[in-house]
């Protein structure tokens, strides 16, 4: 069994029928005096194949993504489901529920947004309200589609979504799947593929969205409205830093990349298939003008397969504030980098080595910015000091 960012040759996961419920786990961790160590934490275990950690602006409560197709809230020390949408997805190995983002204004709306594959194996993005009785649920027949996106073959399906500092939804897909770009994906604008998409949704945005006017290609001339950028091979997690967003792609057979871009300039080339990370891809040489140079890239034989993560804003950690911390799937390590004033990665530190975790699905974040891990084990960590 793979997850969502998982490599080409992987085993197909049969779709689990488990009713478990997971468990908080209740541990005790002594703080060390000297240089900060990083251990993690377990916060809650038992899930299927976690994926992904969120909270809601402001909110206490943390609310876990399971691949197969359930949200769960864990809130005052219990595990409590949130929405079963199991009988809608596609599990198998890169395909599932892969994304969720809570409206802004969720306190005020309830609004909150999932990706996942579908029964027949198609992106899809749906609204959802949460419960006016229970604030720990959702009303799971609210669930709305916004959009659709064909999907080609079962791998790189991308599927984290996320709001912008400007308040719009972003939406990252891979490039159609299988290798090599099979689909001519990468470097078009006029599909929704390998791509970061950003829209408008909520109260006020047109149906079933809206489309930011200063989208490159809003006016639909030369690309897709929705899209703001292309060259993307699987962004299997990204996040933003105030006016920063951070991708992690995946690569094919060699190298694994991190980027950097300003959240305000649209139109944006990350390069794929041009590229594998810093290097031409498959070519001794290639024309790199115009394309976004990753901040880091490493190669496979540290790894197989980018988990990107999160900018380090918290407040129990304040040695790691301002660093990018980011993991792989295979290898289980966790390392990060500070952004160098020179527009570089520096300060680039190994905090848990290869092995650490089995199968690093995905990185999280509370709302008070402290990082969580998640993985394929079904084990959801906090990352504490040691």
């Amino acid at each position: 069994t793979t997850t969502a960012a998982g490599e080409e040759t992987t085993t197909s996961a049969a779709e689990s029928t488990t009713t478990t419920t997971p468990e908080v786990v209740t541990t005790t961790t002594a703080p060390s005096s000297g240089p900060l160590v990083l251990v993690a934490e377990p916060v809650a275990d038992g899930f299927e194949q976690p994926v992904l950690v969120v909270a809601p602006p402001g909110d206490p409560r943390l609310f876990v993504v399971d691949q197969p197709g359930r949200i769960w809230v864990i809130d005052d020390g219990m595990v409590l489901p949130f929405l079963d949408i199991k009988s809608l997805v596609t599990f198998n190995n890169e395909q599932g529920l892969l994304g969720l983002a809570f409206h802004p204004d969720y306190a005020a709306n309830g609004l909150f947004y999932v990706d996942y594959i579908d029964r027949d194996g198609d992106t899809r993005l749906v609204e959802y309200e949460a419960s006016t009785d229970d604030p720990n649920a959702a009303d799971p027949d609210s669930g709305r589609e916004l959009l659709r996106v064909d999907q080609p073959a079962a791998n790189h399906n991308g599927g984290m979504i996320a709001f912008g500092p400007d308040g719009y939804l972003w939406f990252g897909l891979g490039d159609g799947g299988a290798s090599n770009d099979r689909y001519g994906n990468g470097q078009r604008a006029d599909t929704l593929l390998a791509a970061m998409l950003r829209i408008e949704v909520g109260p006020g945005a047109p149906e079933p969205y809206g489309i930011p006017p200063d989208n490159p290609y809003a006016d639909g001339e030369d690309g897709a409205p929705e899209v703001w950028a292309i060259g993307l091979r699987n962004p299997w997690r990204w996040s933003f830093d105030d006016k920063l967003l951070y991708i992690g792609d995946v690569g094919q057979n060699e190298i694994e990349e991190i980027s950097a871009a300003s959240t305000s300039i649209g139109g944006l080339n990350y390069g794929w298939p041009i590229m594998e990370g810093r290097a031409c891809f498959q070519a001794e040489s290639c024309n790199q003008s115009g394309l976004v140079i990753p901040l880091l890239d490493y190669p496979h034989r540290d790894g197989c397969s980018i988990t990107g993560g999160f900018v380090y804003r918290g407040n129990d950690l304040p040695e790691l504030v301002g660093h990018y911390l980011y993991g792989d799937y295979c290898s289980g390590w966790v390392r990060s980098f500070k952004l160098a004033p020179d527009g570089g990665a520096e300060a680039e530190t190994e905090w848990m080595p290869a092995g650490t975790f089995n199968g690093l699905t995905s990185f999280g974040v509370d709302s008070a910015g402290e990082l969580y891990v998640t993985t394929q084990a079904g084990t959801v960590y906090r990352l504490v000091r040691g």
